[in-house]
């Protein structure tokens, strides 16, 4: 399942029509039991898509380690799933629909599935994104473990330590900038595409 820049852009025009149409439509994704909120190798992982309102098609997609967006699947009202590359079967994913909630079932979770969870529900020809639901392994507990990788850390990072918490806010202004970017050109494309069509249907 390779990360996909077109994932990118679906993520910033989920969020900017999720901005615009404010919490009268909230979505959330978050853990069916509050005591399993941390994976186990190997073992079943659940997660819910909430939402307080009517969606015929709910998107799964996952943003890993590394800053890249996975398509998961799509599940609709049919109760029908289409995984990554069409596929309606998948060995590591299973979905189920329920009236205002849509289930993520993973398989078997592996370090692969290590990421943020998010998804995306079309809910009257708009798209409203969720909140993220980390799913991490659990860090190490024992002392000495913590001990050593913490001194690592500091040797590697020198005078430079917590500099990523400084570059934060930055982060997010570049991200608004592109979520704004993003719909600009979708709204140009649709209206291109409008266009297109009916020189079309008028030629006709």
């Amino acid at each position: 399942m390779a990360g996909s820049p077109a994932l990118l852009l679906l993520l910033s025009l989920g969020l900017c029509c999720t901005g615009a149409q404010g919490q009268r439509d909230a979505v959330v994704v978050r853990f069916p039991s509050r005591t399993d909120i941390q994976p186990q190798e190997g073992q079943r992982l659940e997660l819910d898509c909430w939402r307080n309102t009517t969606s015929w098609k709910v998107t799964w997609i996952r943003l890993d380690k590394h800053g890249s967006l996975h398509f998961i699947l799509s599940n609709f009202i049919s109760n029908t799933t289409t995984f990554y590359g069409g596929e309606r079967t998948s060995l590591s994913f299973e979905a189920s629909w329920r009236e205002k909630t849509s289930r993520l079932v993973v398989k078997s979770f592996r370090e692969e599935d290590e990421g943020i969870y998010f998804c995306i529900n079309d809910i009257n020809l708009v798209l409203h994104f969720s909140s993220g639901q980390p799913a991490f392994f659990p860090a190490p507990t024992a002392t000495n473990q913590s001990s050593q990788v913490n001194t690592k850390d500091n040797l590697q990072q020198g005078p430079h330590a917590g500099a990523s918490n400084e570059n934060m806010p930055s982060f997010y202004c570049k991200v608004l900038m592109w979520v704004n970017l993003a719909c600009a050109c979708f709204l140009l494309l649709t209206a291109i595409a409008i266009t297109i069509t009916h020189c079309r249907g008028s030629r006709q």
